[in-house]
């Protein structure tokens, strides 16, 4: 939704009084806008992005960019560049001499060079967490204002190449003081509409709740991020450059001058001021920076000659300025900018889901780091030299590009991401276990622990609990400010005879063996035949420690074992706040009641695929890719030939029931009921996505339900505010329907739900990484977890992850369901959505069995 309002609020006026001499009252202005666009990333690894290498596959070097447009700058105080990319420059910046590094903080001092965004990179916007763009930003933040000084951090917020803009993103732009924020990329019919009306540039108020106080300028560019068509000066281009010697052949000022002019009052009729912005450069642009310069200058030079425009080096915050003065009234925007089409079949939700495998690994990380960070803070740090978190936290940075988290970028590119992300999360777990065991010996007088971290319990592998003998011990952080006490710990062990045991007072606890879908998905990278589940309680800021031994060893009470029973009939389960049934006729997730508010659904829950899009059809020859969502129709298929029925296999106990689902060869789930819980886990294992039959396919899961939603559904902004969702519609545009099930999806990192107003019934789903989803139908989400993809997209490969075994990757994520009442929702899956986003903010470690007596306990 849009409204008009007068721009001018004490949080955006902080408006600069200087006086730009090249600037003009009376003709356009036009900011000629010299950049470079250089991804963290993408067909390249970053590395090879930074050195020029292999550039077979891409010409780019920034090493070179940024050598050529100093010595550049420096000829000529009226030249300006702006750069973004902190995790680039930063290594260009410790290599120079200290007299380059003394000539760049001339060019910064003097407005010449510009940083804009000043985060480690450009951050997606879909597919983060609010949580980690905080980070990234802060990583590069802070080398500004460390390196140059507070008053050179950036004005502008510059996200030239995310693929959509949310509304959080705008937000927290503007809680960082950002005067401006500044993009590309935005739906080609909302565009046209903008154009059209004259609404390029607008107010964007991205919080619903903090309203003004969280409003930014806004603009959308005219022509992409790249110079008017003809005027690339670069190397990499072909465009003819400033010729102006009248006695050589090919002389053609009058008429490049022309060209110029007319495209620049082409694109003044849609802006509201007398400026316009011009982006001079593109991606990986001004590796030979004085050709650049040399034709600017020219430009600049006979189009100021001819007088019927004024054209000037200038920057995104000198602009802003000048629009400012202006005093104009600007539409108000209130939603986001989701989904992105750059065509009527090509609308970019595909990349939502891209590579889950990568985004569940960054949201695992992204929550190591803030465990790392709390403790290596509160333990005193490491000092230099010595192992730190600060390696995960650069790799984290590095993780939400646009290229990255995004799934976007070449296979060999997302392993190095991955490869980053390893080094950093293994040096930070072992700050964490050795801060703990400081700890430890400092206030209990324990031994050295010789703590371990499992990184692959989730598919029941590690050897320190597998192949103890079930003697062990397990340390588990808290690191919120309360007592929480339902952790959910499990680990795999080699003998059911056993329990557990805290301060000397007996912990229920429940053994089951590990399912056939773990076991296959395992291989033999582990031997333990059985998981051992209890509900820990750890205090704020603090760990507590549970002793498991044989039951043999020392008295005490001996987990339940419980065996997996093939259920065939209707069977309901419950936890004392849910009852669930699952159906007899299909095998599927039926009726799910809250026992307390009465709320309820009846509902089917089953997994699904698309088939993808080859090109080859009347309408368009858009692939579906690692971009592009683009299914043949809105036809789904099963995951089997049996009508989609599960066979299910039904595992009670004291701590938590548990019902195993086989739905096909690729497609499986575990449902637990904890006991007590106020949601209902789901576990589901996707893959290898069989491809054999030459379709893509795109796999997702399906909650119907007899909810009444008139539409309507909601999903989060980056892990923070909610906000609605209307199918077939767009609340600024009247929109056109050419892709019913792509162009009514949209991002979820950490959830999404449904109400029936009349009933006052919630269905919400949580999730562990981000997802695209929907609702196609009235009282049905849909979450997209899978991609496996056959044909070639805009980055010469196509999307089939082959995995470590080369048959084609396995996904295992959760999902959270809570049904009850409206009003009762809230709280409920905000405080899932905060234990999800750091699904390590428990932290379980592991040692060998230590004396019972010696570790209690702790609080920081």
């Amino acid at each position: 939704m849009e409204s008009c309002g007068r721009f001018c609020v004490a949080a955006l006026c902080v408006l600069l009084t200087v006086c730009y001499p090249e600037m003009n009252c009376e003709p356009l202005n036009v900011h000629l806008i010299p950049h470079t666009h250089d991804d963290v990333g993408w067909l390249k690894t970053v590395d090879q992005y930074y050195y020029g290498a292999n550039n077979s596959i891409q010409h780019a070097g920034v090493q070179y960019i940024l050598d050529s447009v100093i010595d550049e700058l420096s000829k000529d105080p009226y030249r300006t560049f702006i750069y973004v990319e902190m995790a680039f420059f930063t290594r260009w910046w410790k290599e120079q001499t200290d007299s380059k590094k003394a000539i760049v903080k001339q060019l910064v001092e003097g407005g010449q060079l510009e940083f804009v965004n000043g985060g480690w990179c450009m951050n997606d916007e879909a597919a983060t967490d609010y949580n980690a763009i905080v980070d990234q930003m802060t990583e590069g933040l802070r080398f500004i204002t460390d390196t140059f000084g507070s008053q050179y951090r950036p004005r502008i917020g510059w996200h030239i190449d995310p693929f959509g803009h949310s509304s959080e993103q705008a937000s927290m732009f503007a809680m960082m003081g950002f005067d401006a924020f500044y993009f590309a990329r935005i739906d080609y019919d909302d565009k046209a509409n903008r154009i059209d009306r004259k609404t390029m540039e607008m107010v964007w108020r991205g919080s619903p709740s903090l309203v003004e106080s969280t409003q930014i300028f806004t603009g959308v560019l005219y022509d992409h991020y790249t110079p008017p068509n003809g005027f690339c000066f670069d190397q990499l281009c072909s465009d003819p450059p400033m010729q102006d010697d009248k006695d050589l052949f090919d002389y053609n000022v009058e008429e490049r001058v022309s060209q110029f002019i007319s495209a620049c009052l082409e694109q003044a009729q849609h802006y509201r001021t007398n400026n316009i912005m011009l982006p001079m450069g593109s991606d990986f642009q001004y590796e030979n920076a004085n050709m650049w310069y040399k034709n600017l200058d020219k430009l600049i030079h006979y189009v100021n000659k001819n007088g019927s425009i004024n054209a000037f080096y200038s920057t995104p915050t000198r602009y802003t300025d000048c629009v400012y003065k202006a005093n104009q009234t600007w539409s108000v925007k209130l939603d986001d900018f989701f989904p992105y089409a750059s065509a009527p079949q090509s609308y970019w939700t595909g990349y939502y889901t891209s590579r889950p495998a990568l985004k569940g690994y960054v949201r695992y990380n992204n929550a190591l780091l803030q465990v790392g960070k709390q403790i290596e803070a509160m333990h005193g740090g490491y000092y230099d030299n010595n192992p730190s978190c600060d390696k995960l936290a650069k790799a984290m940075a590095v993780a939400q590009h646009h290229d990255a988290v995004s799934g976007t970028e070449k296979q060999h590119v997302a392993d190095d991401y991955a490869k980053r992300l390893h080094i950093g999360q293994t040096e930070c777990e072992y700050v964490i276990n050795q801060a703990i065991d400081d700890m430890a010996k400092k206030y209990n007088g324990s031994s050295t622990l010789q703590l371990e971290s499992c990184e692959y319990l989730n598919i029941s592998i590690c050897p320190i609990s597998s192949d103890s003998n079930n003697q062990f011990d397990i340390i588990v952080y808290n690191p919120r400010g309360y007592t929480d006490e339902r952790v959910v710990v499990r680990v795999p062990i080699s003998n059911p005879d056993v329990l557990v045991q805290e301060a000397n007072n007996n912990v229920t606890c429940q053994v089951l063996p590990i399912s056939e879908s773990t076991i296959n998905v395992r291989r033999d990278r582990g031997s333990a035949l059985y998981t051992l589940v209890f509900f820990a309680t750890v205090p704020p800021l603090g760990y507590n420690t549970y002793f498991v031994r044989p039951s043999d060893m020392i008295s005490g009470t001996k987990c339940t074992y419980s065996e997996p029973v093939l259920i065939t009939d209707n069977t309901v389960v419950s936890n004392g706040v849910y009852e669930m049934k699952i159906e007899k006729a299909n095998g599927h997730l039926g009726r799910i009641v809250h026992k307390k508010s009465g709320s309820f659904v009846n509902m089917n829950q089953q997994f699904l695929w698309y088939w993808a899009s080859d090109g080859h059809n009347k309408e368009s020859s858009q692939t579906s890719n690692a971009y592009v969502f683009r299914p043949n129709s809105s036809f789904t298929y099963n995951v089997n030939d049996d009508g989609n029925i599960a066979v299910n296999h039904l595992i009670q106990g004291p701590v938590v029931q548990e019902i195993r689902q086989e739905f096909s060869s690729f497609a499986s789930q575990d449902i637990r009921l904890y006991n007590g819980s106020a949601h209902i886990e789901l576990e589901y294992t996707i893959g290898p996505v069989p491809f054999q039959d030459g379709k893509g396919k795109e796999v997702i899961t399906r909650y119907d339900t007899d909810l009444e939603t008139d539409k309507q559904w909601y999903t989060d902004a980056n892990g923070r505010e909610m906000q609605i969702r209307i199918r077939d519609s767009r609340q600024t545009w009247v929109w056109k329907n050419t892709a019913p099930v792509a162009g009514n999806y949209y991002p979820i990192n950490s959830r999404i739900y449904m109400r029936d107003e009349n009933r006052n019934t919630q269905f919400t789903v949580l999730t562990d990484r981000s997802h695209g989803g929907s609702s196609l139908t009235d009282g049905s989400l849909e979450l997209m977890l899978h991609r496996r993809l056959i044909h070639d997209d805009s980055i010469g490969e196509h999307l089939n992850e082959t995995g470590q075994f080369g048959e084609g990757i396995v996904v295992r994520g959760t999902h959270l369901l809570v049904v009850n009442s409206i009003e009762n929702s809230a709280q409920i899956h905000r405080e899932l959505a905060k234990h999800l986003m750091n699904t390590k903010s428990h932290t379980t470690q592991i040692t060998k069995a230590c004396n019972m007596s010696s570790l209690e306990t702790y609080i920081y």
